[in-house]
């Protein structure tokens, strides 16, 4: 009997051990690579976008999650076929698989926002798939038709083998996409564009909870701009590291680490611009004014912003889509535009929700005496005065 009670002591120290030699496992996969570049923008491709966030992403994780091992399927301008991404993740055991990726579309018009994709079945009524854009890259793969039983990723009818997959990580899958979709628009100021399903094929060979992130439109020049600006990476980043965490710590019952940035969702606007301008700026269409900079020095004065591009824009500029009076500033090499100026959130809040039909990715920032400060402690104040009087 005192052999049997000391086997078992020494079987359940084992699996104790076991339990404690294992690591949360997060793979993060920077889309496209080497030969492949994915989405071309004017002056920038996508694979390079891809890599800069999923470092700085990953960076966040090693540097706050010392109980998580990050494994990259790429850290370098290398090519990755798309099943041996998949099967890094499978022969890791990975927990989590986030794949980062950059957007496009052929239309001329300007389209902005994040999307994350889980996957399953687009929408019969969607006419352009972002996965067939995605999936296209096995046509440079060596023996594809092999890899991937003569799937076609051009053919509608290789699409149909989709519906029959069901997939086990499906519910926790859309969990994590939505949590993306929450901390990387509030933290890095993206258009909201939806948590969506896809038939993605790096997604469909993963055997854990995984999502494809779409972080925004390459082809749209203000797009473009945000996201090779570095203090967008590292807000991008952070978003999708804050998602990451939230996610971890409900399905681990544990607590999700605090960093300075889950305070200060707008630090990506802390450096001061080089240029502000306190002048009226309305659109033509607005019929409540903001009023003028006539308050005290001390008072925040909230603005919309617009747009950003690497360029100064001239007025009338089509790209302004017929805004009158906008303003703008210069930022680093970035020249940011906004229209409104005042100390009077509501107001600011109505003029965003009025050039939002033009400008879907507008936000408001918000400065004093000058120098632009916190947006989420400029609200507060304005509520704290609003308050006393």
């Amino acid at each position: 009997m005192r052999y049997l009670t000391t086997v078992l002591m020494l079987l359940l120290l084992q699996v104790a051990l076991a339990a404690a030699d294992h690591r949360f496992t997060l793979v993060i996969d920077a889309g496209h690579g080497g030969k492949d570049a994915g989405a071309l923008g004017k002056y920038s491709k996508e694979k390079t976008i891809n890599l800069n966030v999923a470092l700085a992403f990953g960076r966040y994780v090693e540097q706050n999650c010392p109980d998580v091992k990050v494994i990259y399927t790429r850290k370098t301008d290398v090519f990755i076929p798309l099943h041996e991404r998949a099967a890094i993740a499978n022969r890791n055991k990975a927990d989590v698989f986030v794949s980062i990726h950059t957007n496009s579309v052929a239309s001329k018009k300007p389209i902005a926002g994040l999307e994350t994709y889980t996957m399953g079945m687009r929408r019969s009524d969607e006419k352009l798939s972002a996965a067939m854009r995605e999936n296209d890259v096995i046509l440079i793969e060596k023996d594809y038709k092999q890899h991937y039983a003569g799937f076609d990723p051009r053919s509608p009818e290789s699409y149909i083998i989709f519906e029959m997959i069901n997939d086990a990580n499906m519910m926790e899958s859309v969990e994590l996409a939505k949590a993306i979709q929450k901390h990387v628009c509030r933290t890095a100021h993206r258009p909201n564009k939806g948590v969506r399903q896809d038939a993605f094929l790096v997604l469909r060979e993963t055997s854990m909870p995984a999502c494809l992130v779409e972080l925004g439109y390459i082809t749209t020049p203000s797009e473009e701009a945000y996201l090779n600006e570095k203090k967008n990476i590292d807000a991008l980043g952070r978003g999708i590291y804050q998602a990451f965490v939230a996610y971890k710590a409900k399905r681990t019952g544990g607590k999700a680490p605090k960093l300075p940035a889950d305070k200060k969702e707008e630090k990506t606007q802390d450096q001061a611009p080089e240029k502000t301008d306190t002048t009226v700026q309305t659109p033509d269409t607005i019929s409540q004014k903001p009023q003028k900079d006539d308050t005290p020095a001390e008072a925040p004065v909230f603005k919309v912003q617009l747009m950003a591009s690497d360029r100064q824009l001239k007025p009338g500029d089509r790209q302004l889509k017929g805004l009158k009076d906008v303003d703008s500033y210069k930022e680093g090499k970035i020249w940011k535009y906004t229209v409104g100026c005042t100390t009077d959130y509501q107001q600011i809040r109505a003029l965003r929700k009025e050039v939002a039909g033009k400008f879907p990715q507008a936000f408001i920032i918000a400065f004093k005496n000058g120098e632009k400060m916190d947006t989420q402690a400029a609200i507060q104040e304005y509520k704290y005065k609003k308050n006393k009087k």
